[in-house]
This record gives C-alpha cells, structure tokens and sequence, in this order.
C-alpha cells in the first residue's frame, strides 16, 4: 500500500511523539468537552444528563482484513461502530477515544491514513476525538475505540423494555455487509491465485460500501424524536438480525413473530446472494455487521412512523410463551435461530 513512497518509521517519533503528531490538528467542537487529548485525562461536563460509554475491540485477521480494506476505510468504520451503540441507546454521541496497537510494518503515513478516516468520521458525525493510547503490537494492528455520549434518563432506551404487542421495527436494508463481504472475500481469492487479474466488482458500490463503510443511524434517532415517539426498546444490528432481536426478547422476557417477507433487502443484496447461492434472508437474518437498528415500539405509534421510507415494521412482539419465531415467506412458523458471527468463533 505504501511500497512506493519513502516510509517514515515510528520509532523516530516514539509513543508521545506519534500521539502528538496524530492529534495536533484536532479542533474540538463539543461544548461537553472541557478538555480533550494532551493531558493525563479528558476533562467532560455534561450537567444534568446521564453520560453513555461504549467500547467496542477490532483487531485484524478477526474483525477486518487489510488485503481489502484501505486503512482510511478501516479509521472511518472503526469509529462508526461504535458511535451506532450510543444511537442504540436513544442517545447522542459526542466524543471517542483512540487507542491503536502497531506492529512494525505500519509506517507513520500507514497510521496517518487510518486517522484520516477517522477524523473524517468525527467530523461528519460532529464527534470530539479527545484522547487515547499507542503501543507496540506482536499481532498486528489492533484498534480500540471508547466511544461517549449523553441521553436525559427519561430518553434511555434499553433492550430489555418491549412489551406484549409492541411493534418491531428495523432501519436501512439488512445483509448488505455480508454479501459485500463475500465478494471481497472472493476478489480476494482471485488475486492470491493469479495477482494479474484485476478485482471485479463493477456495478457492486453499494454492498462494498455497506461492508467497508458502515454509516451509523443518528438520523434514525433523530427523526424519531422529531416524530415524537420513544422505542420501547432498540439495539443495533451489528450481529444479524436473528441475534439481537433475540436479545430484545430474552432480555425483555417476551417472543415475537418476525415475518421474512418483510425484511427489507436491497435489490444488489437480493441479486448478489443469489449469485453466491445464498438465501438473501439467511444472511440479513445471520450476516451482521448491517448497523442498522432494530427496535420496538408501541402500536399506536404507527401511524406517525409508517411513512418514513427508512423504517421497515417486520413483526411483532408476542409473550414469553409464545417463542421466538420465524414466519416464512410460505407462512411455515420456524424456531428463530442465532446463527449469527461469533468473536470466538473463527
């Protein structure tokens, strides 16, 4: 990636000089922030809310590969997912913190790259970068991001508050990340068994794009209190959509009925499955990585959210005793099955 310019190595900077040289243009936007990265601590205010702190691990070979995903991709994604669990959270996302673990191949311009996206991240999503760590790595890179937010008490959504005969619903189109994924992971193959042919993956923007650039969904929190209505419940879809709606009901003590034929797929995701002979539902139902959010929400709210194009309603919520199922397209009931990824699984 940066074979044909001349690399500088981080060791001439050290640990403080890199954490310097990567934070010297950080402008901080947020009023929470008192003070951001250069001391030994952030310094946050965020008077009378409830703060909300998330951090989620990616570490390559396990969460991404550097064969296909450019390092400004990977910076820009990093920070997306994890600003979409304070979305989940009904809440508002306001600063990250950065950690990085490096390994000698990366050079300063391989990291200014990785921070380049996720600058660009902060900006668009008006997100304070205010601090963070960097250490030396036997396994690669591996990135850590804490992200913080706030929400008033009575505007915290949980996962475990649906109620009997709440509405669920789901933003976006699911398993577009998966089935991007496995192009990827087939151009990959391609190229490790002849480096002469180039990637095919004309006319296929959007599910690589699901895969290598997530957006998180503050609009969808947004348009929601816009809308006046409060989920009873929410959780992001980073595992498919299977998994945590299951989380929802356990957590809530509560079944549901998920109907496949209203899951929203992309007409690329639907064509592209097909061409991997896959079932286009199984991989929005098992994929991940979709970060989209599921969530519930009370009957009567549903004239005022069936109109906006981004939210899809795909069941209902049912009692305990009723099980978690999966209405087929034929309308078969199947048992509702976790299949989806699994960290320690790989």
């Amino acid at each position: 990636m940066f074979e044909n310019v001349e690399k500088s190595e981080i060791d001439n900077l050290g640990e403080f000089g890199l954490i310097d040289h990567l934070t010297k243009n950080i402008i901080l936007t947020q009023p929470s922030t008192i003070k951001g990265a250069g001391d030994d601590a952030a310094v946050l205010n965020f008077e009378d809310k409830k703060t909300l702190i998330s951090t989620d691990l990616l570490l390559e070979g396990i969460h991404f590969d550097l064969a296909y995903t450019p390092l400004k991709h990977l910076g820009y994604k990093a920070i997306q997912v994890n600003l979409s669990d304070i979305y989940a959270m009904n809440g508002t996302a306001t600063q990250v913190t950065v950690s990085l673990g490096l390994s000698s191949k990366f050079p300063i311009e391989a990291v200014e790259e990785l921070y380049l996206g996720m600058l660009l991240a902060c900006k668009k999503y008006e997100i304070d970068l205010i601090g963070g760590d960097t250490s030396a790595s036997k396994q690669g890179l591996v990135i850590s991001i804490t992200s913080i937010g706030y929400a008033d008490e009575k505007d915290i959504t949980y996962r475990n508050t649906a109620q009997e005969g709440d509405l669920i619903c789901v933003s976006g189109d699911l398993g577009g990340a998966y089935v991007g994924l496995q192009l990827l992971e087939r151009e990959k193959m391609v190229y490790l068994e002849n480096p002469q042919i180039q990637p095919d993956l004309e006319g296929k923007d959007y599910i690589i794009e699901r895969q290598l650039k997530p957006e998180a969904r503050r609009d969808i929190v947004l348009a929601l209190k816009e809308m006046g209505v409060k989920p009873t419940s929410m959780i992001d879809v980073s595992d498919g959509l299977s998994s945590e709606l299951i989380h929802i009901c356990k957590q809530s003590e509560k079944g549901c009925n998920l109907y496949e034929e209203k899951i929203p797929l992309d007409p690329m995701t639907f064509d592209t499955a097909r061409e991997f002979n896959l079932d286009p539902s199984i991989c929005a139902l098992s994929g991940g990585e979709d970060y989209e959010l599921l969530f519930t929400v009370k009957q009567s709210d549903y004239d005022i959210i069936k109109n906006n194009p981004d939210i899809t309603v795909i069941g209902h919520i049912t009692e305990q005793t009723a099980g978690m199922n999966l209405i087929s397209r034929s309308g078969k009931v199947h048992p509702l099955k976790a299949q989806g990824w699994n960290a320690f699984n790989k």
